[in-house]
């Protein structure tokens, strides 16, 4: 018999990867469809479930189509879907909401107000590790439904992830894990369950949150329609799945076991710093965010910026529109090119700061109020020193979100760093100097959430023992220590940084209260 294969999906907030492995963990094809996200109002944030399984649906046929492989050797699927979700099915599993608001929605303010009169933040945040916005988190977003949409709360059964509502579609379970419940700001995480005081302070129904199993709990098959939706066969596994932070977590390597804590770095259009640990990181003033990771045991705790890939975007789009048409015309990739212009300018950036905030600032700074800024440019700057500096920037705000989990888990020997930035081996040498560590690509790259994903399937039908295999499937591409000279340049930029960053968001803190004041 052939080995059997599992089909993974990553449900980002951008559109779903659906990818096929074998058990060697290696990804042998995928597709990826796009979905869209709607802004009806200032801070609502929204999407269409059914837009998230029709994508499922897209991606795999064209994925069994394109590949030729059959589907009678997939064996089970594993869901890493995005976080913080509040999808309201009733009693017959019919969602209640066409759009419904993802994580980085903020409606939900005076409902996180109003509890936060009844329950100290602090004791919240302190059990629950909800350190993004509080409006983000899923209980705020059901006081806002009971408040706002009474007719849809009361007929809400259970109130779901986004891969959990995926998993309904699949096999007709209504349940979530861990990892995902851990986000919806109802956890207690050093217990491993729901905090029932948090709920009753919140003034919803215990029995709207799902039964809570493990991230590869086999939860059930794929049933008839399903199947005939998808070109599968009817029965194969379907494992609970997990959140993304820990999905991708454990497929950049990080699955916890092996004693001391590991690290890696997401770098994206935002990025983050993750350690998955024994024990959750939490620090009240900087607000790490903490999920369940997916093995059982163990924690993401993490510190993000919201705009790293964005920075350099903006930097291309506004400074670099003669790169851009050169790579319409066909002649190099315009990130590429940037690459090359910065090489050219020294380590320092010609003494040139970038603050990266462009997206405001996250809660590790000092205030949200935060804006991206340029100091030190003369005359003589650069365009080349410019785009080294964002690079430099982003870099650094990024060794300030490590140095708040580094106090709790030590500087890591390496660090695996995956997403679309990794791809600038440039980029890869300026963080190995300013972090002071062993920086390594694997072969996983931009795939860590989905072999997470996989990873779950395959434990959940048999074929792995443990999560070792993860670690295994894995091919360093690229790796640079640090360099000795310019470590200690970057040590002396560093502090300036974080002094003229200080300045910055005092500066906009005290602006924008004069124009609340005005």
């Amino acid at each position: 018999m052939k080995e059997p294969l599992a089909l993974a999906y990553d449900l980002g907030t951008g559109g779903l990867k659906a990818s096929i492995f074998d058990p060697q963990g290696n990804s042998v094809a995928s597709e990826f469809v796009y979905y869209p996200t709607s802004y009806p109002s200032p801070g609502w944030h929204q999407q269409r479930p059914e837009d998230w399984w029709e994508a499922i649906v897209k991606a795999t046929r064209s994925l069994l189509s394109k590949s030729s492989i059959d589907p009678r050797g997939i064996s089970a699927i594993g869901i890493s879907g995005h976080s913080l979700g509040a999808i309201p099915i009733d009693a017959d599993g019919k969602l209640l909401l066409d759009s419904v608001p993802i994580w980085s929605d903020m409606r939900a303010k005076s409902q996180a107000d109003a509890f936060f009169k009844r329950v100290d933040y602090e004791k919240w945040y302190m059990e629950s590790g909800c350190g993004f916005p509080p409006q983000c988190y899923t209980i705020f977003k059901l006081m806002w439904l009971k408040e706002c949409e009474p007719d849809v709360y009361n007929r809400c059964f259970k109130i779901l992830g986004t891969k959990d509502y995926c998993n309904y579609k699949l096999s007709g379970k209504v349940c979530s894990d861990y990892s995902y419940a851990s986000g919806w700001g109802v956890f207690n995480l050093r217990k491993w369950d729901y905090n029932y005081d948090f709920i009753d302070a919140a003034g919803l129904r215990r029995d709207i949150f799902p039964e809570l199993v493990d991230s590869c709990s086999v939860i059930g098959s794929v049933g008839a329609e399903a199947a005939s939706a998808l070109g599968l066969q009817e029965g194969v596994k379907v494992v609970c799945g997990g959140v993304d932070n820990s999905c991708m977590a454990l497929g950049a390597g990080c699955s916890g076991t092996g004693g001391a804590p590991q690290v890696y770095m997401s770098l994206g259009s935002s990025a983050w710093i993750a350690a998955v640990s024994e024990r959750p990181v939490l620090n009240f003033k900087q607000k790490p965010y903490v999920f369940c990771h997916v093995n059982r045991g163990f924690y993401t705790s993490a510190t993000c910026i919201f705009s790293a890939g964005t920075s350099l975007r903006w930097v291309r789009d506004m400074l670099c529109n003669d790169l851009v048409e050169s790579e319409k015309e066909g002649i190099l990739n315009a990130y590429a090119a940037m690459d090359n212009l910065a090489s050219e300018a020294a380590a320092g950036s010609g003494g040139i700061i970038f603050n990266p905030s462009l997206a405001g600032g996250s809660m590790i700074e000092e205030s949200p109020n935060l804006r991206g800024a340029f100091l030190g440019l003369s005359l003589s700057s650069s365009r080349a020193e410019l785009i080294r500096a964002v690079l430099e920037g982003v870099a650094l705000n990024l060794r300030f979100a490590f140095d708040v989990l580094s106090e709790c888990v030590g500087v890591p020997k390496e660090m695996p760093v995956v997403g679309g930035g990794a791809k600038s081996r440039l980029w890869l040498e300026i963080f190995a100097d300013i972090f002071s560590c062993k920086i390594c690509k694997t072969s996983v790259d931009q795939d860590a959430a989905s072999l997470g994903a996989a990873a779950l399937a395959f434990m959940g039908m048999g074929q792995w023992g443990d999560f070792s295999r993860v670690r295994e499937a894995q091919r360093i591409i690229f790796e640079k220590n640090p360099d000795a000279e310019k470590r200690e340049l970057y040590g002396a930029v560093y502090k300036d940084f974080i002094r003229a960053s200080a300045l910055i968001a005092r500066f906009e803190q005290s602006r924008a209260m004069g124009e609340i004041k005005s």
